[in-house]
């Protein structure tokens, strides 16, 4: 199952990658409104934890968008506020749970279970942008139909750049995807770019470099 957390607390996105992820579950984690926004417009989830306390935008807007789209990919609420406003604002905006901070890793767990079971059903989880196509259910990528055998690395940077495709995928949380938290050398990552770069080479699709911020995968046709 593909998890997208979203919180901007580095700690407690930490410990909900490392408590969810042993279970199966590949685990995304987004700091700010924009950057889930971004992953959003481009990729499909089984499962949405949510904060709403985002430092560029209120979780609840994010929340609202998804479903004025029909997106129903299952959201569960995880915040500070224990109001009981913005617990009915946030299940009538169509959560589908909610979780007070602070919270056990046990009941986490029970109740990603839970909601994830309603997820299953969701057929197509593929990432798309021009002629590349990766489907992590089966960790395949394709260009132009053709299939691309790439080592994990590159795997794990081509389905990060495609969570961002059209925006620039932060250099940080390209380096936690392919390395975890271990130290890793100034540019271990370019060499991986660098090998991806040449593998895309004559398809119309680039990576491009934004100095201090990160990559960007873009297509040179559009």
């Amino acid at each position: 199952m593909r998890l997208l957390v979203i919180e901007d607390d580095a700690l407690i996105a930490r410990s909900l990658e490392r408590a969810l992820a042993p279970l199966g579950n590949t685990v995304e984690v987004f700091a700010t409104h924009a950057e889930a926004r971004a992953a959003l417009g481009h990729d499909r989830f089984d499962l949405i934890l949510l904060d709403l306390g985002l430092p560029d935008g209120d979780g609840l807007e994010l929340l609202a968008a998804l479903r004025d789209r029909g997106d129903t990919t299952p959201v569960l609420i995880l915040t500070a506020r224990d109001g009981i406003d913005d617990r009915v604002s946030g299940l009538d905006l169509g959560a589908d749970d909610y979780l007070a901070k602070p919270f056990s890793i046990a009941e986490l767990e029970a109740r990603v279970r839970a909601l994830l079971r309603r997820s299953q059903q969701r057929s197509d989880n593929r990432l798309r942008f021009g002629g590349l196509v990766f489907d992590p259910a089966t960790g395949v990528a394709t260009l132009d139909d053709a299939t691309l055998a790439l080592p994990r690395r590159e795997l794990l940077l081509l389905e990060g750049l495609l969570l961002h495709a059209g925006s620039i995928a932060p250099r940080e949380a390209l380096e936690r995807r392919l390395f975890g938290f271990d130290e890793v050398g100034s540019n271990a990552l370019e060499v991986y770019v660098s090998r991806l770069r040449k593998r895309l080479a004559g398809s119309g699709l680039k990576i491009r470099t934004f100095r201090g911020l990160g990559y960007r995968l873009e297509d040179e046709v559009g």
